[in-house]
């Protein structure tokens, strides 16, 4: 690790993945939900308090409260494993042989670098090898591994590798095209750029089924 101010903001400000999974320490969990919102809290309020902000006033006495328990309970829930979805599978008795696809699923997650929003859409596809995983759990999936700090192409191979997981086959793919808040609203300011990453697994890695899959969600960007 490079303790190196200007080559942390290079990596940043470049938005640059440092690590496959997301760097969790060991003792993360070691303390309840709780006791992470009063920690925060606290810091939350030593932040606004610094920034000159007057938090005897009424709209923001509870800002503090509001935003550790966002933190912990919803923009950052999926760190913690134990509310990773249950993805019950089925035999697939019909025998559906075809290409599954998934698309616009919504895409609410955190850059890990600034901590401003990514806002966009995911499409998710598999062949199944015989098991078949409701469509409600892809959807789900999809937002426990976005809702972390995290990097666009990571979350992207998180999903394929959690549904390889699930379905029991390597023929998973998924595309995601969003939108960066620490681009679109500092930095460069770039307002009409989205960035759009994939992971293809399997048969997905065949141009002809690659190309199915992109059919299927318009997509016209070249892999």
């Amino acid at each position: 690790m490079i303790n190196n101010d200007n080559f942390q903001d290079e990596i940043g400000d470049n938005h640059i993945a440092t690590s496959a999974s997301n760097p969790v320490r060991k003792d993360a969990f070691d303390i309840t939900d709780d006791t992470k919102i009063e920690l925060i809290k606290k810091d939350v309020e030593n932040i606004l308090k610094t920034l000159g902000m007057d938090l005897t006033d009424d709209s923001l006495k509870g800002t503090p409260n509001r935003v550790a328990k966002m933190f912990v309970k919803e923009i950052f829930g999926g760190l913690n494993p134990n509310k990773k979805p249950s993805s019950s599978t089925f035999s697939n008795n019909y025998k559906y042989g075809e290409m599954l696809v998934e698309k616009n699923i919504t895409v609410y997650s955190t850059c890990e670098h600034h901590l401003l929003p990514i806002v966009g859409r995911a499409h998710v596809a598999y062949i199944s090898n015989g098991t078949v995983v409701g469509l409600s759990k892809m959807n789900r999936i999809v937002d426990y591994f976005a809702k972390r700090p995290q990097v666009q192409e990571r979350l992207t191979m998180q999903i394929v590798q959690e549904l390889q997981k699930v379905l029991n086959t390597e023929d998973v793919a998924c595309i995601i095209d969003a939108k960066h808040l620490c681009v679109n609203s500092r930095g460069i300011r770039d307002i009409e750029s989205s960035t759009v990453t994939s992971e293809f697994g399997g048969k997905f890695k065949d141009e002809n089924t690659k190309r199915e899959f992109l059919d299927y969600i318009k997509l016209d960007t070249q892999f």
